[in-house]
């Protein structure tokens, strides 16, 4: 049964590129609408009223289904394409992989990206002024203490929720990507996570990413080196 899957998108958004490499894990092949959502074109917020990217519109034999924003389409991935099953195939590594799915989604999200990016992306898309100096410090303060969590799951485990690739990984992967591309990534201080990032970058799925561009900004030296 074919299906056609149009995914709109914003590249920089962590929950847009959660999808992606979840839809590229899985070798669903999709077609890419990006989205300008901070000037609410009508006709995505014809798709989702919030506003907010991502949608995937799936259009088959059973007709068409618009999936708004990035938990429901994950679930809905997870269940029509079970494999690679990316929640965990054991009750206590799907409790962990969406356990840590929230964490990236809030508290990283409002502790680290608030600051972050809203200062050097969300900014610039709004023609907001510059970045607030005493914002980024926060945020990069944040940072740090995320990255010494992460350091000790995977130093106890091969991926964040345990022995197999978890949606979690992707999660904590895009949140940390956009972050990498401006540079305020502290990765020598951090080595497990740091090897943890080099195998998520070196996977296909990951690899259309690294060449998003952010209009007007480069990305940091490394941020499409595999081996940084």
């Amino acid at each position: 049964m074919s299906v056609e899957r149009t995914l709109h998108h914003f590249p920089m958004d962590p929950a847009s590129r959660q999808v992606r490499l979840s839809l590229g894990e899985k070798r669903l092949p999709f077609t890419e609408v990006q989205v300008r959502y901070w000037e609410s074109p009508p006709d995505f917020l014809a798709l989702n009223p919030s506003g907010l990217t991502p949608v995937l519109v799936e259009s088959g034999p059973e007709g068409r289904l618009v999936l708004c924003e990035s938990r429901a389409i994950l679930d809905h991935l997870e269940e029509q394409v079970p494999e690679p099953a990316l929640m965990g195939r054991e009750p206590a590594e799907r409790a962990e992989t969406r356990r840590l799915l929230q964490w990236f989604d809030r508290k990283f999200d409002y502790e680290v990206g608030g600051y972050l990016l809203h200062e050097k992306l969300e900014k610039r898309l709004l023609k907001l002024g510059a970045p607030d100096l005493a914002a980024l410090r926060h945020g990069r303060e944040a940072l740090r203490g995320h990255l010494v969590y992460i350091e000790g799951l995977l130093q106890e485990r091969d991926w964040l929720a345990g022995r197999r690739l978890s949606l979690a990984d992707f999660a904590a992967a895009a949140h940390l990507s956009v972050i990498d591309y401006f540079g305020d990534v502290p990765w020598r201080d951090f080595p497990a996570v740091k090897t943890w990032y080099m195998k998520l970058k070196s996977r296909p799925c990951f690899r259309p990413l690294l060449s998003d561009r952010c209009p007007g900004v480069a990305p940091a030296g490394h941020y499409d080196d595999l081996d940084f």
